[in-house]
């Protein structure tokens, strides 16, 4: 299989390993971004470190495309996660907290030749003035429990549709609400929405980045009658705006 064969949009992601003194922690997800030819990686910002869990790795390893005549091929691109005892990632806050966002800056030098993805872009995030409407239909793509293609180094779907009023800020919150069946491997996932042009200008790929997928939302209740449910934090994509600055 090639990547002529293969949807821009699965392209964007890539399968995420956290590692501590060479031992694997987890498994998550993320996706590149692609600001003024300068490319990261986005993610969320507990799967690089989480204090109350105790998550606390020293590197991050993605997996890359290396041969767009054959997706079997792949290799994996080591990432420290600090320099001279610092973080490399930047991560996003306001007034409510912490926002759990973060990009780490790839030198695009360091790639492997060639290296196969696609990118968002700032032209992919949705302006103020948009009509997201609740109950829009949303994807998000990612590696949910770490399974994916393992062949061709894949990810997979996972369809929803927006559960909250799209521009407000949920309980006060950075983030939205999405209603997708999800699992522990999706954080850091991009959540989209299908446009195919912005202002006239066709997008490449042809989808909106409406937010970065982070955890399941929950309330207490009684795990003996009621079920989970089955909404999800999705953290607004114009941080990233910030974030790459």
């Amino acid at each position: 299989m090639s990547t002529w064969s293969v949807e821009p949009l699965l392209l964007t992601s890539t399968r995420l390993s956290t590692f501590f003194q060479g031992c694997i922690l987890s498994g998550a997800s993320g996706f590149f971004f692609l600001r003024d030819a300068r490319l990261f990686l986005v993610t969320s910002r507990h799967v690089l470190f989480d204090e109350g869990s105790g998550h606390f790795p020293d590197r991050i390893e993605i997996e890359l495309h290396i041969d767009g005549d054959n997706l079997a091929r792949s290799t994996g691109f080591s990432i420290p996660l600090y320099r001279g005892g610092q973080p490399v990632w930047r991560q996003g806050g306001d007034g409510s907290g912490d926002i759990d966002v973060a990009v780490i800056e790839i030198e695009r030098a360091a790639l492997p030749e060639p290296t196969i993805y696609r990118a968002f872009m700032p032209d992919h995030l949705p302006g103020a003035l948009e009509a997201i409407e609740t109950g829009a239909s949303v994807l998000v793509v990612g590696f949910p429990l770490g399974f994916h293609d393992t062949l061709h180094h894949m990810p997979v779907v996972r369809q929803g549709v927006i559960a909250s009023s799209f521009g407000l800020r949920f309980q006060g919150q950075g983030f939205f609400l999405t209603d997708a069946r999800t699992h522990r491997g999706a954080s850091g996932s991009p959540v989209v929405t299908r446009s195919i042009s912005r202002g006239g200008a066709a997008l490449d790929p042809p989808w909106l980045l409406l937010g970065v997928h982070s955890t399941r939302f929950d309330v207490a209740r009684d795990l003996d009658r009621d079920e989970a449910l089955g909404l999800n934090c999705a953290w607004y994509a114009d941080i990233l705006m910030s974030l790459t600055g």
